[in-house]
């Protein structure tokens, strides 16, 4: 076993670019000028009818689509497992626990539709794991924890991921939140209650260990880690794959991510005209920290060398607060309000958006 550092060459990363503008040009044209549950409902279309594998079988089964979507680009041996980067002998399989397991990043009690074949076999949001970690994050809501606790995996690696002491939470290692947000807006879209699957939601609450509603949260901290960990070459090499080796369908989210905030983001209300990426102006990575978040009273902002204007947007994009501060005057009392919001901080070089909770 060794530490994985996702290393891919420049024939493979020309290759992923090439093949991804190729097929994304026209298959998603009819989601076009569309927002919301509109623009939802018409992705829904276009990727559902995929061809679907079972679990585990005599042919071509999930455990072989995952050793190649998931292969280590270093040991073609070898599986990356999601999160803890660690990469161990695919041919393994669960080998009586000692190799690795299938996780599902929407799990699957969550809707309660176990392995059936098609939601619970979809590889596009199933990721080679060790069932040490698996168990620990059993069906815990994604959030950012509060009380964190070191998650270990069966070799007692520190994997950098972490559960919450407190909250039925469980927070990826930084270099897969993105990819994990990406994999569950997918599967909120897939399953939208037709074709005997459940309508799967995203939504706001962390449920517990017992509820069995296809519901999965956190929706904001996941559009969060959307914004702040972008798609990378690994994601968009395992989408090429499944849609041209496997299941015909893509992730639209890895193809073009700016769709997640015409659904359920800052442009819910704005149709999506084809646009690909975040903006980068206003999406940029900073040093910035907004705490605590969530928050019941104040919101503080740590990191400003110069004045800013704040303003902070309910999810229907109405203004309803303006404010301005600097590196010493830079607490915002928010006790007002309640709910979800976004928050603008603009300055002379750069305008940066961020999502806060308010309870």
């Amino acid at each position: 076993m060794i530490l994985k550092s996702i290393c891919l060459n420049t024939i493979f990363l020309l290759f992923t670019f090439t093949l991804a503008a190729q097929i994304t040009t026209e298959y998603y044209d009819s989601a076009k000028n569309l927002s919301g549950e509109e623009l939802k409902n018409e992705l829904n279309q276009i990727i559902d009818n995929h061809t679907e594998y079972y679990y585990t079988g005599s042919e071509i089964d999930v455990w072989d689509i995952l050793k190649h979507t998931d292969r280590d680009p270093n040991n073609s041996d070898n599986v990356i497992l999601i999160y803890s980067g660690i990469s161990v002998n695919g041919a393994q399989e669960y080998n009586n626990a000692n190799g690795w397991t299938r996780e599902h990043i929407w799990a699957k009690s969550r809707g309660d539709f176990g392995t059936t074949t098609g939601v619970g076999t979809d590889v596009h949001a199933l990721r080679p794991l060790d069932n040490t970690t698996n168990s620990i994050r059993n069906n815990r809501n994604f959030n950012n924890c509060s009380t964190c606790i070191d998650v270990l995996d069966k070799w007692g690696n520190t994997t950098g991921s972490k559960k919450d002491a407190n909250d039925w939470t469980f927070e990826p290692r930084d270099e897969v939140k993105g990819d994990v947000a990406r994999m569950m807006f997918y599967m909120a879209v897939r399953y939208e209650g037709l074709d005997n699957y459940p309508d799967l939601e995203l939504v706001e609450s962390i449920l517990s260990k017992e509820n069995k509603e296809p519901l999965h949260g956190v929706l904001s901290t996941l559009l969060e880690w959307h914004i702040n960990d972008p798609v990378d070459a690994w994601e968009e090499n395992r989408n090429n794959i499944i849609y041209s080796s496997y299941q015909h369908n893509r992730n639209p989210f890895i193809d073009y991510p700016i769709l997640a905030e015409h659904i359920w983001g800052s442009k819910i209300n704005i149709s999506w005209t084809g646009e690909q990426s975040l903006n980068d102006t206003t999406y940029n990575k900073t040093p910035l920290r907004i705490y605590p978040n969530p928050t019941s009273d104040f919101l503080n902002i740590k990191g400003l060398n110069t004045s800013a204007k704040v303003c902070i947007y309910d999810i229907n994009g109405r203004k309803l607060f303006v404010t301005k501060i600097d590196a010493n005057n830079n607490s915002i009392d928010v006790s007002g309000l309640s709910g979800i919001y976004l928050l603008d901080i603009i300055t002379l070089e750069k305008k940066i958006t961020k999502i806060v909770i308010i309870k």
